[in-house]
């Protein structure tokens, strides 16, 4: 099997997924999944997708995530292994498509207004 790129995105990360059979390495960024994603929440999201299709320990995967903050990235790259491992798998799709797995997060920040002072916020207003 040729080795295959995957992309994935979620607010302003995004993840190239490199993925072949293998051991069961999975590497970001140069660096262990565990080291990159410090917490047991992020690293549950980012494997989410081996894990509810019962894949986990037959791929090696490595990963080269950009931009956003540790939870966006953790979001990016579990749609690019989910993308991927549809592509690999036919018979996995409805099992990921069933834990909503496969649609893309598209809640962006909102951005700031003129005349605000935040996005929503509104600064004090005297009727007199």
């Amino acid at each position: 099997m040729a080795q295959e790129n995957y992309i994935g995105r979620r607010k302003t990360s995004t993840a190239r997924l490199y993925i072949k059979n293998g051991g069961g390495s999975f590497i970001i960024n140069g660096k262990q999944i565990e080291d990159h994603f410090n917490t047991k929440a992020r690293l549950n999201i980012a494997k989410l997708p081996l894990t509810v299709t019962e894949l986990d320990g037959n791929y090696d995967i490595k990963v080269t995530v950009r931009g956003g903050g540790v939870t966006g990235q953790a979001g990016a790259v579990s749609l690019a292994l989910a993308r991927a491992l549809d592509d690999l798998n036919e018979d996995k799709h409805s099992v990921l498509k069933e834990h909503g797995l496969l649609t893309r997060d598209d809640r962006m920040v909102e951005r700031k207004k003129y005349g605000q002072p935040k996005a929503r916020k509104r600064f004090q207003f005297s009727k007199r």
